[in-house]
């Protein structure tokens, strides 16, 4: 099978793992906190794992010590201004008391519905250097994409999850919530479709180390500035360590059984 066909499969595999989240969302109304935590901090885990013993290696052993770096700090310094230009947050609001004044309410409705925005233009701008990472690693080596697409679906399926309940808080729909959390994950097919049409030509294997050095900066800011607060924030004290414990062990299983 053509390895670009395989690598635009899993990107948009990686992609509609929101949509899953979302689809767990319609039944499950309220998601336990705890539960999310840990998803969170294993998706942390099995991304700092990859990022350092698969992506960093590979482009250190390509290109170098310095460059190899050189590029790792590059990919976390181009998620910084992305980050800055687009605020995010996720949160999951507890309902407020019933009020009769219908101002309240209707302030309160445009405000949900500014922070369900906010949060799908959020995810939908992070993922779009992931569907890169997963096109990229999938290049490298087709077990690497599986990796780099198992890690970045564990963490698209809370990040679904918070996009399809921020939506229901104020729209009654039962389609919105799934096709905002969609569109969000749709990204990711697009940045890899990006990388294949522009960069493949190039593509040679000291491109493809510093670019594997790039996501795996990529993948490091994620994962330390957007998983881990939020799992710390939605657990309990041990609750994200755990988490983080456990991906490493899994995906440590994986990339050995692999």
């Amino acid at each position: 099978m053509n390895p670009l066909f395989i690598a635009l499969l899993l990107s948009t595999f990686a992609g509609l793992a929101t949509t899953i989240g979302s689809l767990i969302a319609f039944f499950i109304r309220k998601p336990n906190k705890q539960a999310l935590s840990f998803i969170m901090g294993f998706s942390c885990g099995v991304m700092l794992l990859i990022s350092f013993v698969e992506l960093l290696q590979q482009g250190i052993q390509t290109n170098g010590i310095l460059v190899g770096m050189g590029f790792f700090l590059i990919g976390m310094m181009i998620m910084l201004l992305i980050d800055m230009k687009v605020s995010h947050y996720y949160e999951f609001e507890e309902e407020d008391s019933v009020t009769t004044q219908e101002s309240k309410h209707q302030n309160q409705k445009n405000h949900l519905k500014k922070t369900s925005v906010l949060v799908a233009l959020g995810v939908f701008i992070h993922n779009f250097p992931e569907g890169m990472a997963t096109f990229i690693g999938t290049l490298k080596d087709i077990e690497l994409g599986i990796l780099i697409t198992t890690a970045i679906a564990l963490h698209n399926i809370p990040e679904g999850i918070v996009v399809a309940v921020t939506v229901s808080s104020y729209d009654d729909s039962k389609l919105k919530p799934i096709l905002w959390s969609f569109l969000s994950g749709i990204s990711e097919p697009i940045g890899a479709l990006l990388v294949g049409v522009f960069l493949f030509p190039f593509v040679n294997d000291y491109l493809l180390g510093a670019l594997l050095a790039l996501v795996g900066g990529f993948m490091i800011y994620i994962s330390l500035d957007e998983l881990l607060p939020m799992s710390r924030s939605l657990g309990k004290e041990h609750t994200s360590i755990l988490g983080i414990a456990a991906g490493m062990f899994a995906m440590s299983l994986s990339i050995a059984i692999l």
